[in-house]
């Protein structure tokens, strides 16, 4: 179990998160919100073994980059979902679970949506994709650093869970990558503008 001190601040950050999210929320957003908080609840259950351990599509640097601070309370909620209905994480590591992919989503949207927007063609696959493996990058980082800031018993799991997710980031890259291509092209509006 991750320590006190780790548990109290990301549950702490993460309602920071979600109050300023929700008050900046557009209403507009809501639907597209629901779809990508099922798709990430949808995507997680497929697990695929990586060594000892197994990884699953996370898909937050996809809802960073469409849904942009929508994404805290979308990951948010999917999250809890995946703790009442299958145990998965538990609701006790809500806060830090949370906050190890919504900041990461965050951050892409920042930092890639503008140069996504303007891109078209292959530019639009590079910029997704990047934003896709910097979206799984940033979780892992911040997962093995919850890890071994909690116990140094857990610096063999943090080392763990870079290790499986390099796979990872090249998958979320490439399911990123295309579908905000096939996105761009069909649906264009879906990419936040006032992010």
């Amino acid at each position: 179990m991750l320590s006190s001190p780790i548990l109290i601040t990301g549950a702490v950050a993460t309602a920071g998160l979600l109050a300023v999210a929700i008050r900046r929320l557009d209403y507009d957003r809501i639907p597209q919100a629901a779809v990508l908080s099922a798709a990430f609840f949808v995507a997680s259950l497929v697990s695929i073994p990586v060594g000892p351990s197994s990884v699953h599509l996370i898909l937050n640097g996809l809802m960073g980059l469409i849904l942009g601070w929508a994404a805290v309370p979308a990951i948010f909620v999917a999250l809890i979902m995946q703790a009442v209905f299958f145990g998965y994480g538990g609701l006790l590591v809500l806060g830090v679970n949370t906050l190890n992919i919504a900041l990461p989503a965050l951050l892409c949207a920042a930092l890639i949506g503008p140069v996504l927007r303007r891109s078209s063609g292959r530019a639009t696959l590079f910029w997704g994709g990047l934003g896709g493996a910097l979206g799984v990058l940033l979780t892992a980082l911040m997962v093995s650093f919850s890890l071994g800031l909690s116990s140094s018993e857990f610096l063999p799991a943090a080392r763990l869970v870079l290790a499986t997710y390099a796979p990872l980031i090249i998958g979320e890259a490439a399911v990123t990558g295309f579908a905000l291509g096939f996105i761009l092209r069909v649906a264009p509006e879906l990419i936040t503008v006032r992010e």
